[in-house]
């Protein structure tokens, strides 16, 4: 019953003023723990967890599931223990795990050593040396195929598959979930991927409502920054230690943290 009410195409809803925004809301009998970017940081994946099962032990609920918003990789040291646990779906509740350009990055590392020039740029280096990659080359710029050949002999299938299989969506009641943001004045329907995993400025500064709330990461933020559009979540966790939830729930909202 829920992936009927939430896996749908999202709406071509035409966006328009904030003004025009509903109160928003989920669907009745369900919680959602909306996460924002881990970021290598399995021990605060860990800490998040137990919340979430304080939370549901505390306060009950018909059903429950979560949406991981993107960048399990990168900057932080536990790269590769983040992405085996959500590969193997270990985690307390169902969840909807969304691409992040980092989640990109490594992928398109996987497609071409080459890559990895860019990626090393945004933390890939720590990514591959969580997977046990030998880099005394690659951080000096040489030998990217070695590197390359090594990750793809560590990452099991479980987590390739996973990596593969990631969306950049995800919808749910009166909300929209996805890593980066929206383009505005660009109906839900027809966002593409580019943009979903990294807009920044356009996204951020637009006042315009998107057809739905826009829930996301990938611009850290000292606290959860709610505007009349849009929600951020992302609080830095891999520097900060401090790894957000966005909790859901009929039109409640409210926040754990790590």
């Amino acid at each position: 019953m829920w992936a009927k009410l939430t896996r749908k195409k999202p709406e071509a809803t035409k966006p328009s003023a904030v003004a025009d925004a509903p109160v928003a809301s989920v669907p009745d009998g369900h919680r959602i723990y909306a996460i924002g970017d881990i970021h290598g940081r399995a021990d605060l994946l860990d800490s998040i967890a137990r919340e979430i099962e304080a939370d549901l032990s505390s306060a009950p609920v018909a059903t429950a599931s979560a949406v991981f918003l993107g960048d399990y990789v990168d900057r932080g040291p536990h790269s590769s223990q983040v992405l085996e646990r959500l590969a193997h779906r270990d985690f307390p509740i169902p969840f909807v795990a969304l691409r992040g350009n980092h989640e990109q990055m490594l992928l398109n590392f996987l497609a071409d050593p080459a890559f990895l020039s860019t990626w090393r740029q945004f933390g890939g280096l720590e990514a591959l040396h969580s997977f046990g990659v030998d880099l005394r080359d690659a951080r000096e710029g040489r030998d990217y195929e070695r590197a390359h050949a090594e990750l793809v002999e560590a990452m099991s299938p479980e987590v390739r598959a996973f990596l593969e299989q990631t969306p950049t969506s995800f919808q749910a009641g009166d909300y929209f979930f996805c890593h980066a943001g929206v383009r505005p004045n660009v109906p839900l329907a027809s966002q593409v991927d580019k943009d979903l995993m990294w807009i920044r400025d356009d996204f951020l500064r637009s006042p315009a409502y998107h057809g739905k709330i826009v829930i996301h990461g990938h611009t850290p933020v000292d606290e959860p920054d709610l505007r009349p559009n849009r929600i951020n979540i992302d609080t830095g966790a891999y520097a900060s230690g401090r790894l957000t939830s966005l909790v859901l729930e009929g039109q409640s909202r409210r926040f754990l943290s790590t």
